[in-house]
């Protein structure tokens, strides 16, 4: 193997593509200008947000114009959800599910202080939502329902398009963390009902500190960030225009091949789980089997802590992580698989690999032989 670490955390991070650095690299050092000045440089940067503007929208057959940059993820999904909110003067009732990213779960919470009433909907052994839920616990005052598309540990995916007619239906605006998701599986927020998208950059071989948010036109949503008047309006703050045309040059390449490497990644995955199975006993797969990321694979071990494994992966050379990265240094087990009804000791066991696309077959075939000897070590040592 080379010496190089081998990376299976792709769900946590994703190294920057030699073509999104070419990309970004004339507006650090010619085009440098402030997008909003009028004289050329301006005109200059502008050219190139715009340009990652409509690559995003047509990604996911949207206008140019229902699209704004953030500084990431969390930052979208906190205009999203405060931004709907914050309009309706203290009142209403929101749904969303206790397998959400923090981003989306602490604005939730903070609303919840505010007096806004959040309601949690139920989720299967498998991590997916019922859609006959959502139905059923729609209330006449309820503002948004908030639903990720792929869950950022377990990997499995919700039927966003049957929750989106359902609150388009009733009325509700349906906001989606596409976080995981946005470039790997193909979306299309029109077919989907889907009203506001979060998405960042550093999860599909983008820079960090970059993200947009999707807001179908015409729904009107409280600033979240105050500054000036940049991005019609919607979220004040000079433009990091390096890191909007990273995003949009990640997504036109992510883009472009995604169903191949879609299929690619799963493959592997799926042997590499059945040799993980095969040669390590009391392994237990999370999330859907059939609804899933192509690149996840996520599974608690019997008998074993997450953190030890980790070390020794590490040791090894191999990055894994035990869930969501936002969640590292945490002594609990995680919220996502107790909610999904695992015991809290066969959650403390848990470990994620997720490929990307430098992942090899060879790779996966060294891993398992590590983890392999980490767990029966590991396992010999608790029987002294």
């Amino acid at each position: 193997m080379s010496d190089r670490p081998i990376y299976l955390d792709h769900s946590a991070t994703t190294p920057l593509l030699p073509e999104v650095l070419e990309a970004m690299t004339p507006f650090f050092m010619h085009s440098f200008g402030n997008p909003a000045s009028l004289y050329s440089l301006g005109m200059e940067a502008r050219a190139g947000v715009e340009g990652a503007r409509k690559s995003i929208a047509i990604a996911m057959n949207a206008a140019a114009d229902e699209i704004i940059f953030t500084s990431g993820g969390t930052e979208s999904d906190n205009a999203a959800i405060k931004g709907v909110a914050w309009g309706r003067n203290g009142k209403g009732h929101l749904l969303t599910t206790p397998i959400e990213h923090h981003a989306v779960l602490e604005p939730m919470h903070s609303l919840a202080d505010l007096g806004f009433e959040i309601e949690i909907l139920p989720v299967g052994t498998d991590g997916l939502v019922d859609p006959a839920d959502v139905k059923r616990m729609l209330r006449p005052d309820t503002i948004l329902v908030s639903v990720m598309h792929a869950n950022n540990e377990i990997g499995s995916i919700q039927p966003i398009s049957s929750i989106g007619a359902i609150c388009r239906e009733a009325g509700v605006l349906f906001h989606t963390d596409a976080v995981q998701s946005f470039g790997k599986l193909a979306i299309d927020v029109k077919a989907m009902n889907i009203d506001l998208l979060s998405l960042s950059a550093h999860k599909l071989y983008g820079p960090k500190g970059t993200g947009a948010l999707y807001i179908r036109r015409g729904i009107q949503l409280r600033r979240f960030q105050e500054g000036g008047e940049q991005e019609r309006g919607r979220r004040g703050g000079t433009l990091n225009v390096p890191g909007i045309v990273g995003l949009g040059k990640a997504v036109s390449l992510s883009i472009a091949g995604m169903e191949a490497e879609a299929a690619r990644q799963s493959d592997l995955r799926d042997r590499f789980l059945a040799l993980l199975m095969k040669r390590i006993s009391g392994i237990h797969v999370t999330g859907s089997r059939v609804y899933r990321m192509p690149n996840n694979c996520h599974i608690c071990v019997e008998g074993v802590e997450g953190e030890p494994l980790l070390l020794s992966l590490d040791m090894a050379g191999i990055c894994a992580s035990a869930g969501s990265a936002c969640s590292t240094g945490s002594t609990l087990a995680s919220g996502v698989l107790l909610a999904i009804g695992l015991p809290e000791e066969l959650a403390k066991g848990a470990i994620r690999f997720t490929l990307g696309r430098a992942t090899t077959w060879d790779m996966l075939s060294h891993t398992v032989d590590v983890l392999e000897m980490a767990v029966n070590g590991l396992r010999s040592l608790s029987t002294r």
